[in-house]
């Protein structure tokens, strides 16, 4: 039986950020409250959930089953692009707390960017929630470097986090450089590549010869580099590998090989809507 165990802190702009959360998409129901509770028991501090996903009220009943105390959690949500001008902005992230019967979370993110207003405008409406009391950090998503750059000039509040896809098969060389300039942290959304990456021949042959699974070792890679990961299980055993990446490390060698897999620069989250990447 594998242990609980406590993920390190990275931090950004005044936030300490665990380095490996609890992705909640799709996550919902009573089910889903069962496995974010069980994530919660076994040494998870970090959650991670949005609006857009429709299970704030049930990741509000998982925390509140798992019997750790509120201060002990690092709770993330996240706003539509649709909701972004200030006035719906701050109703938005009311109904939020409302839902996760929270007085405020820690981290608040602009979900995608605005097709009709600024960056710089949707983080000064992000800033006034802080200001308000309703979240103590704020950051962005799926923000390119151009946008990232605007918002950091335009923000009256810390940016503490960009949170982006990030896996072997897409490497984000140009925005992780940008990042680290501007001192924000990269969170990971789908750091397994929707598990694809778990199947990489050169993964497997990691995991087998360290004695590690091939998530671990993904994960392992994700922190190695920096980055805060949010992996998603609902499965007990998966969801305490996940977090056990702390007692190993790779080889210079093996984080050279992974590496090279992000030349394929794969996306798997890029809808219409989606602003025009980084090459």
């Amino acid at each position: 039986m594998i242990s609980a165990v406590a993920a390190p802190l990275i931090v950004s702009q005044g936030a300490s950020i665990p380095a490996i959360g609890l992705g909640t998409y799709g996550l919902t129901g009573e089910s889903g409250a069962s496995a974010i509770a069980s994530a919660i028991t076994a040494g998870y501090r970090h959650i991670d959930t949005a609006i857009s996903y429709g299970n704030e009220a049930d990741v509000g009943e998982g925390i509140r089953n798992s019997g750790i105390a509120r201060d002990a959690l690092f709770i993330t949500t996240k706003i539509p692009s649709d909701e972004l001008e200030e006035s719906a902005l701050l109703r938005a992230t009311e109904g939020s707390l409302s839902r996760l019967k929270l007085d405020c979370v820690d981290l608040l993110l602009i979900h995608w960017p605005s097709r009709s207003l600024s960056a710089a405008a949707t983080i000064r409406a992000l800033g006034a929630a802080k200001r308000r009391g309703l979240a103590r950090h704020i950051g962005v998503s799926n923000y390119t470097v151009r946008l990232l750059d605007e918002a950091v000039a335009a923000s009256d509040e810390p940016i503490v986090a960009n949170q982006c896809e990030h896996h072997p098969y897409l490497d984000q060389t140009t925005l992780r450089a940008a990042m680290a300039r501007h001192g924000i942290a990269f969170v990971s959304y789908c750091p397994l590549g929707h598990a694809e990456a778990l199947d990489e021949p050169l993964v497997q042959d990691i995991a087998a010869r360290i004695g590690r699974s091939a998530a671990q070792v993904i994960l392992r890679w994700q922190f190695q580099k920096g980055c805060v990961s949010i992996p998603k299980s609902a499965h007990p055993i998966r969801i305490r590998q996940n977090l056990d990446i702390f007692g190993f490390a790779l080889e210079a060698g093996d984080m050279t090989a992974l590496d090279g897999l992000g030349a394929e620069g794969r996306r798997i989250c890029d809808p219409s809507f989606a602003p025009q990447w980084d090459r």
